[in-house]
């Protein structure tokens, strides 16, 4: 059952991911320039105030360099690419196990 969700909530990861790639792609072909999506840009679509909440969780750990380069980082980069990434990830995960060739464990 939950091999099921990974590859399910990994399937739709990847169908997001896709749907931003022709978003960021038709918005750069419109504007004549590179257009890419950042991760900081969607999550304040989706959840407006939650990211404001959660600087404050993340910043006493590792002396604020969890905050400062780590998760700036990750909010800068492409939005297709982090959503990509996790999908790939989550359908790896929920992948069928191999089955087994004679007596082998």
């Amino acid at each position: 059952m939950i091999r099921f969700l990974f590859r399910f909530i990994g399937l739709i990861c990847l169908a997001a991911a896709f749907i931003l790639v022709i978003y960021d792609g038709t918005k750069s072909i419109a504007a004549n320039s590179l257009y890419l999506t950042s991760t900081r840009t969607l999550w304040e679509l989706v959840s407006a105030g939650s990211l404001a909440k959660l600087k404050p969780l993340i910043e006493p750990y590792a002396g604020g360099l969890l905050w400062d380069p780590g998760m700036i980082a990750i909010l800068a980069a492409p939005s297709w690419g982090l959503l990509g990434a996790f999908g790939i990830l989550l359908l790896l995960f929920g992948r069928r196990k191999k089955p087994l060739i004679g007596y082998a464990r």
